[in-house]
């Protein structure tokens, strides 16, 4: 099983993350999970998470639409209850998908935006997948209220970036960290007050840089670019919101520092935010 998760490249990820989804089919399943992991993150001191989860993949093997949404969202009633963490959802759609399921996803996200649907976005292999198709889907998402938060510039570089600006124009971007890699993208992602989702474990686990000494947080941050502090996918790539946070914290980026920049990215209502604030 340990080898299993070592994975080779980006596409050896996507291999075994499918065979862990495999395993969530039921409303019950997908409550089991937000609940568990809201337990998890609770015990970091977390008070609020935008998770995401990935519908399409799940509807093309024969779950139902409202199979995965009622269980999530219900996860995240009773998450509230038990740890006092507010979940939020971001479903991502992933390239290649079959546009016109894309775009079914973002009206059924749209419909359970009152149930703690926030945002859509977008995930998957970015070389030779451009996000162009998907224009409308992201178009019904933010017509229905929801923010726009696409995954970019992890496995591809800064070109993938400026079409996720250019054709999505995003709230935020999950990863975005190869924007290091042109200066006057990076003024631009900093001067547009656009936070970044940094996960430095999966970026290290997938091969983005070698060792985490390596990794572009510095950079980023000395660019005036927001940041936040992630785990990705914490069950792959055997992490947790405390490690992630020690991570940031030796390469210069303060509890404080990733918590304001969550702030600033978070798609959430006007009562919440002010609570969030509060904190400060």
């Amino acid at each position: 099983m340990a080898q299993l998760y070592r994975y080779t490249n980006f596409a050896h990820f996507i291999q075994v993350w499918l065979m862990n989804m495999a395993c969530l089919c039921t409303a019950e399943d997908f409550r089991q999970i937000t609940v568990d992991y809201a337990a998890e993150a609770a015990g970091f001191g977390a008070v609020y998470l935008e998770a995401i989860f990935s519908p399409c993949e799940r509807v093309q093997r024969g779950v139902g639409w409202d199979e995965l949404f009622t269980g999530y969202t219900e996860g995240a009633v009773e998450a509230y209850e038990r740890y006092g963490v507010t979940v939020r959802f971001t479903p991502d759609v992933y390239r290649g998908v079959d546009v016109e399921l894309a775009e079914q996803c973002a009206r059924v996200a749209v419909r359970y935006r009152d149930r703690g649907v926030v945002g859509l976005g977008i995930g998957g292999a970015e070389v030779d997948r451009p996000v162009a198709p998907y224009r409308r889907a992201f178009r019904i998402a933010r017509d229905g209220g929801l923010g726009v938060v696409p995954h970019s510039g992890e496995t591809d570089g800064p070109e993938s970036i400026r079409e996720v600006l250019t054709v999505l124009e995003p709230d935020r971007i999950r990863h975005g960290v190869r924007a290091v890699e042109d200066s006057k993208l990076l003024a631009d992602i900093a001067g547009r007050g656009i936070v970044l989702d940094v996960c430095p474990t999966s970026n290290l686990r997938i091969g983005v840089v070698s060792t985490v000494d390596e990794h572009p947080l510095p950079v980023l941050r000395a660019a005036g670019v927001r940041c936040t502090v992630n785990t990705d996918d914490p069950a792959m790539f055997d992490t947790d919101l405390g490690r992630e946070y020690e991570i940031a914290a030796a390469l210069g980026v303060s509890a404080e520092d990733a918590y304001l920049a969550g702030l600033a990215g978070a798609l959430c209502d006007g009562p919440t935010r002010a609570q969030l604030a509060a904190i400060v």
